[in-house]
């Protein structure tokens, strides 16, 4: 099973890196959709079927908790896990979004393997063989 995945990143090359690094990872990837905000996430959202949403925390327009709340709202997109990958990370402020839903922080920077793990533990997919 191929999965789907919403990188939102203010930064380009972040999500570049993060694409790359989901590539290499062996997980059998569908597509992998870009947004630099969280409004551009939700009109993704709006279009495409997303399996997994990893977002930053604060970008302009609308930043990661705005998309969260924004999500939590809708029957259908409150149901896609949402792991945060951010720079941020306060103990309370992962508390705070874990609250909202979010089902894992990865905390920049962060390594391949990291990254992989949490896809994994987050939608139960293995590598390909």
């Amino acid at each position: 099973m191929s999965i789907n995945i919403l990188v939102v990143d203010d930064s380009k090359t972040v999500r570049a890196v993060i694409e790359k690094t989901l590539l290499l990872s062996g997980i059998e990837i569908g597509n992998i959709f870009h947004a630099g905000n969280g409004k551009e996430a939700l009109e993704v959202l709006k279009n495409n079927w997303i399996d997994l949403l990893l977002t930053d925390i604060n970008m302009p327009v609308m930043n990661g908790v705005e998309l969260i709340n924004e999500m939590s709202q809708d029957e259908l997109l409150k149901t896609i896990p949402i792991a945060i990958v951010s720079t941020e990370g306060s103990q309370t402020r992962v508390e705070e979004l874990k609250s909202k839903g979010v089902k894992a922080y990865l905390r920049k920077p962060f390594t391949p393997e990291s990254l992989k793990n949490l896809i994994i533990e987050l939608l139960g997919v293995s590598e390909n063989e």
